[in-house]
């Protein structure tokens, strides 16, 4: 069994129940008999949905079934499989994630339009849906509201630890909970949310709302996280919104410019960013965990392009995991981002030491202090262009043996 992640969190945050929604979790024999991996998630009647998604062009049949449900904006189950992506699947994919939806529907009463699917695991082979049969009507039966820390841990695949965040809002006077769950630690490159993330909350606030929420908050964390470069086929981000809290006086809120929401959405897109870190410590074989920032660019786009040129690039992160302060490597990347960059305006940061200025090594460089910070587990690594007002951060892991070890056992 792989060793837990040493950047994993020190303990898990009690995790409150969110009114209106109960888990439950099995095992359906998907990849390994005996092994949980299903999880079901139910909603009362009234709960909102929104949904962010991989851009990859060859996307899962989960993927492509939630795409097309969530315009209804309603949601009374959430299924999710580990051990098959079913992705890459054909008519048989999706004529699997239809009979999902049919078992699922007959066992919670829901209508298949409200039931949302999402699938992680090995890509291209069939899934047998009908090994949820009679699994799902048990579920159904089992299901209670405390055990989200035992649903993130049924949808783990290489995780080494469950990924859990919770937070409150105060909105409209009344306080209001939200709490997630996530699973990803290789195929990270994520061009929307993660791998398979889910938030709940009840909060009464209206599905498009939600989605602007959403499309907003994961910008700066998910959509600024990165393992390995690579882009999975089955990225989904759910956000539910039971409404419960209405009946104890919280507004409900139907607008986006609506000035109540700032609390809700401060501690949305912290959880948000909480859930994407937790994923990038888990990244395959990680053992530091790698924060990028470039400053002084040309704009916005340029500077965030230019921190994940450095954040995917194997020689900057193979450089972090043997501790060694390789500041040419970073300049590398800089320069083959494709973005404007002058050597002579450059400046690199190691842990918070100036490493280089001006196009050449600092004057003052000390190579023993810097070996010391690169010992840490955080290592922050700083570029300043010095062209315009551009900035941006994204966050990766180092590139270890392990990695290569994880991904070539994959499907053994």
């Amino acid at each position: 069994m792989t060793a837990i992640s040493p950047l994993a969190p020190v303990s898990f945050p009690d995790m409150p129940e969110i009114d209106g929604v109960r888990f439950a979790t099995g095992a359906a024999g998907i990849r390994y008999k005996e092994r949980t991996d299903v999880l079901l998630a139910l909603f009362d009647k009234g709960t909102k949905v929104a949904g962010v998604f991989t851009t990859s062009k060859c996307p899962s049949a989960p993927v492509e079934w939630c795409r097309a449900k969530l315009g209804g904006g309603k949601a009374r189950a959430l299924v999710v499989n580990s051990g098959n992506a079913n992705a890459f699947t054909g008519k048989a994919g999706a004529e699997a994630t239809a009979l999902t939806a049919k078992l699922a529907a007959a066992a919670t009463g829901a209508s298949p339009r409200e039931i949302f699917i999402a699938s992680t695991g090995v890509i291209g082979e069939p899934l047998d849906a009908g090994k949820f049969e009679g699994v799902l009507e048990k579920l159904s039966v089992e299901a209670t509201p405390g055990r989200i820390l035992d649903a993130a841990k049924a949808i783990m695949t290489t995780d080494t630890f469950p990924k859990v965040a919770t937070a409150t809002a105060d909105l409209g006077g009344v306080t209001v909970t939200i709490t997630g769950i996530a699973k990803g630690a290789g195929m990270i490159a994520p061009d929307m949310a993660t791998m398979l993330s889910f938030i709940f909350t009840d909060a009464p606030i209206a599905a498009p709302v939600l989605q602007t929420l959403l499309g907003k908050g994961v910008k700066g964390s998910f959509n600024s996280i990165t393992v390995d470069s690579d882009t999975s086929t089955s990225d989904t981000l759910l956000l539910f919104a039971t409404g419960t809290a209405a009946k104890r006086g919280a507004p409900k809120i139907d607008r986006a410019q609506d000035r109540r929401l700032k609390g809700f959405k401060a501690a949305l897109d912290a959880l948000l960013l909480d859930l994407a870190h937790q994923v990038v410590k888990d990244g395959e074989g990680a053992r530091k965990f790698i924060e990028i920032t470039v400053e002084g660019a040309a704009n916005t786009k340029a500077a965030k392009r230019i921190a994940l040129s450095i954040a995917n690039s194997p020689l900057v992160k193979t450089a972090v995991a043997g501790e060694d302060a390789n500041w040419g490597r970073v300049v590398m990347a800089v320069g083959k981002a494709g973005e404007k960059a002058d050597r002579d305006r450059l400046a690199i940061w190691f842990g918070g030491v100036r490493v280089a200025h001006k196009g050449l090594r600092d004057p003052a460089y000390d190579e023993a202090q810097v070996s010391a910070l690169m010992r840490e587990p955080h290592v922050p690594i700083k570029v300043d262009l010095g062209l315009g007002k551009g900035a941006a951060t994204v966050w990766t892991c180092d590139l270890t043996k392990e990695y290569i070890a994880i991904n070539g056992d994959y499907r053994s």
